[in-house]
C-alpha cells in the first residue's frame, strides 16, 4: 500500500468517525450526565506555569490539534441541551 492510499484510508476512517459522533442523539439521562462529566468544558492541557508568583511560561491549548475535537465538544453540547431542556437540570454544575 503506497502512502497516498494509506492517507486516503486514514482520512476516510476519520471522516466516518466524525460522522458517527455528529449523528449521535441523546435520549438517556444517565448517558448525558456521564458524558458531561467525562468531556471537559475547556481544554485540560492549557497551563500557565508560575513559580513564586512569576509566570515562567504558558502551555497553549492543544485540544485544537485533536481531529475529533469539534465533534466531541458538539456531543457534550448535545448532552447539556438534553439535560437542560428535557430533564430540567441546571447546566452550571457541568461548567
Amino acid at each position: 500500500m503506497n502512502f497516498l492510499n494509506k492517507a486516503n484510508l486514514d482520512n476516510n476512517l476519520l471522516s466516518q468517525i466524525r460522522y458517527q459522533l455528529e449523528s449521535v442523539e441523546i435520549h438517556d439521562y444517565h448517558l448525558a450526565k456521564l458524558l458531561c462529566k467525562v468531556i471537559p468544558s475547556n481544554c485540560p492541557f492549557e497551563r500557565t506555569v508560575t513559580v513564586f508568583g512569576r509566570t515562567l511560561f504558558q502551555i497553549p491549548p492543544l485540544c485544537k490539534i485533536n481531529p475529533l475535537y469539534e465533534q466531541i465538544v458538539g456531543l457534550r453540547f448535545k448532552c447539556l441541551l438534553y439535560l437542560v431542556n428535557e430533564c430540567g437540570e441546571d447546566a452550571k454544575k457541568y461548567c
